[in-house]
């Protein structure tokens, strides 16, 4: 993990928001959308899949499979969507909130609890280089996300249609 070394920041290491970047893209959910689209939708169709799990007994409930198998599959593939919208709520609003760190000409941090918060002022360097880290290395990411709610609510509108036509 790259660790800032500005001497004479008082942030403490795991707050400054170099090291929160570089925390954020090593984790488990957020490395696949910090590397690459194929690798961000793959993930995606696999939190999919798994809320297939509950959302196929949940459908099934109300339209069984032997009688009524458009809707299940509509009903369960709108159901299993509930995973992903939840999985690209939580990237978007990780990568939101480090990039809005990285862009901030300030930074606040807490020394040893909420109760003793203070800001600091970054040097002029420190503000270019995560300033271009947010705009060359966390704004893609931010975009494939927009872009991947959108294909996702255009998939409902079609499923609605879709059942419409039903």
């Amino acid at each position: 993990m790259m660790k800032s070394s500005v001497s004479n920041c008082p942030v403490p290491t795991e707050q400054q928001p170099l090291n929160e970047y570089e925390e954020l893209k090593a984790s488990w959910l957020f490395r696949d959308c910090a590397s690459n689209w194929s690798e961000q939708i793959t993930k995606m169709v696999w939190i999919w899949g798994l809320s297939w799990l509950v959302a196929g007994p949940v459908a099934a409930a109300s339209f069984p499979p032997h009688k009524h198998i458009a809707q299940f599959i509509l009903c369960s593939a709108a159901g299993a969507s509930i995973g992903v919208v939840l999985a690209l709520v939580r990237l978007y609003l990780g990568w939101f909130y480090v990039r809005d760190r990285l862009f901030s000409p300030t930074v606040f941090y807490e020394e040893s609890g909420w109760y003793d918060g203070q800001t600091w002022t970054k040097p002029q360097e420190v503000l270019t280089r995560d300033r271009l880290i947010a705009t060359y290395e966390i704004k893609p990411i931010l975009q494939r996300l927009q872009f991947t709610f959108a294909g996702l609510a255009v998939m409902f509108l079609a499923g609605t249609i879709v059942w419409h036509l039903l």
